[in-house]
């Protein structure tokens, strides 16, 4: 095939065959740029390499995988503007949930307060009493998805060890239509903002039960609250059950010893309590039960801690009201999406990232977890068509294939 090119005065070449044949600007073809997407995506950047060496014979640098992945995510909040919404079942409740995950990152790459923290280290050589590395920059992991209400009881979700002839456990709602997304680059806020873009997608009209589950951290609550206030949407939030059992068992230990089978007992009543709507009872008799076996500041201070965080989220855990109407209770879903997009990838060891290459793989892992990783790429191949191509021929027509 014979290559051709026109110009117009003032402007670059014009070259028709590789814009109707869509030609990438730089040598890597569309082809190879996808199997680098997909497989810096998957595992190591070196793993990627090998990779791609073993299935075409190509060799090419981290660098250049780096900045291929960088490029194949550019369009994806672009991608999820124009999505078409999956049709759910206007009775299923509509779940968001965030936390966060830690990425170990380049200094350069930290934000401004982290910095400051790494650089007051005492000592050059190693860490003195009470100090941490300040390596890692938080990135913001958010889920949506859609669940049919499972109404459950308190027995349906624990029952003490002992107990025989109690309702056995039952299964809790099953997410359906699941989306993912992490960044980070932009703050908590911003994701949030995000979470509920995808949210609205699904519920332009605000007609279904919103429903937020989260870890107990006060910033991600006061976010998910202005949000939804700044949109006028009625939002539920619920704090993650699993956290409360966790908070119990570390209280169980101020008052039972190490592996007493009996604390299993005492942590089961306490949570069915809770599950009850009792929360700030059980924190005002936990307190009461240090203060009777007259416990030093040390030995009750996990009972202490514990009781604080239900006096203090007593309002999030409204869980008679949850499981009456068949909410989830817990983070399973958001604690998932935290190992596999954020841990298994970026915490490979010897791994420091920076902010493109860091951002780019977490949004192509969530493609290809949301199962949209073939779409975006058509998608993607149409954008860079306009990028590369079209915006260039406003005066002259690509010529189509005779």
């Amino acid at each position: 095939m014979t290559r051709y090119a026109y110009r117009q005065r003032g402007h670059a070449n014009l070259h028709p065959v590789d814009a109707r044949l869509n030609l990438p600007p730089e040598k890597q073809s569309h082809g190879l740029r996808r199997r680098a997407a997909l497989e810096a995506a998957r595992g190591s950047f070196d793993g990627a390499a090998d990779a791609i060496g073993r299935g075409c014979g190509q060799t090419i640098g981290k660098r250049q995988l780096e900045q291929l992945a960088a490029s194949a995510a550019v369009d994806f909040d672009g991608f999820y503007t124009t999505r078409v919404a999956v049709a759910a079942d206007p009775d299923d409740v509509l779940v968001l949930s965030v936390d966060g995950k830690g990425i170990v990152m380049r200094p350069g790459a930290l934000r401004d307060q982290t910095a400051k923290a790494a650089a007051s280290a005492k000592l050059a050589t190693r860490l003195s009493k009470g100090e941490k590395r300040n390596r890692k920059r938080m990135a913001t992991v958010a889920a949506v998805y859609d669940t049919a209400p499972v109404p459950r009881t308190p027995a349906q979700i624990i029952r003490a060890p002992a107990a025989t002839n109690e309702t056995n456990p039952t299964d809790g709602p099953h997410a359906i239509n699941k989306w993912l997304y992490a960044s980070v680059v932009h703050d908590a806020a911003t994701v949030i903002s995000r979470v509920f873009d995808e949210a609205e997608r699904r519920d332009p009209d605000h007609q279904r039960t919103w429903d937020a589950l989260v870890d107990g951290n006060n910033h991600q609550i006061d976010r998910l609250f202005a949000e939804a206030v700044r949109r006028g949407i009625d939002l539920h939030v619920v704090c993650d059950f699993v956290h409360v059992l966790e908070y119990l068992w570390k209280a169980a230990w101020s008052f039972h010893d190490e592996g007493d089978p009996t604390a299993e007992t005492w942590v089961a009543d306490k949570a069915t309590e809770i599950l009850k709507g009792h929360a700030t009872r059980v924190a005002a008799a936990i307190r009461r039960k240090a203060t009777y076996h007259q416990l030093s500041r040390d030995q009750r201070a996990n009972a202490d801690r514990t009781a604080a965080y239900l006096s203090n989220k007593a309002a999030l855990l409204d869980y008679p009201t949850a499981l009456a109407a068949g909410w989830p209770i817990a983070t399973g879903i958001i604690e998932g999406a935290c190992r596999h997009l954020v841990k298994d990838r970026m915490d490979i060891t010897g791994a420091r990232w920076g902010l493109p290459g860091a951002e780019a793989i977490l949004k192509l892992r969530a493609l290809r977890c949301n199962d949209d990783f073939d779409d975006y790429w058509r998608f993607h191949l149409t954008q860079e068509h306009r990028r590369t191509h079209q915006d260039r021929y406003t005066d002259h027509p690509i010529p189509t294939a005779a």
